[in-house]
């Protein structure tokens, strides 16, 4: 079975190598490529935050006392997650065509 599997991947290969010497058409895949980067990082930085201020808010209700350094701490953080989404909305507004 993984014979087969392997000759017929060769074999889509080589029947598909003509498509990509093709040079007549525009296939400019930076801009589905921006958005998809984009996506992911904004998911990741909802990840990211979400888990920050859990920890944050826990750390809160642990001490009482460090209330404000946590919360210092944690809004430079939010800031800094938030910082990447932010570099890759631009990135994907410097990609387009």
């Amino acid at each position: 079975m993984t014979t087969k599997s392997i000759l017929l991947a060769i074999a889509l290969l080589l029947i598909a190598s003509p498509v990509f010497a093709q040079g007549g058409g525009s296939s400019d895949l930076k801009l589905p490529a921006a958005y998809i980067a984009m996506g992911i990082a904004s998911g990741l930085c909802g990840l990211g935050q979400g888990k920050a201020v859990a920890s944050a808010a826990e750390a809160m209700a642990r001490n009482p006392a460090a209330q404000a350094g946590i919360r210092g701490a944690l809004i430079l953080g939010l800031v800094l997650i938030e910082s990447l989404a932010l570099y890759t909305l631009v990135i994907t507004y410097i990609a387009k065509p």
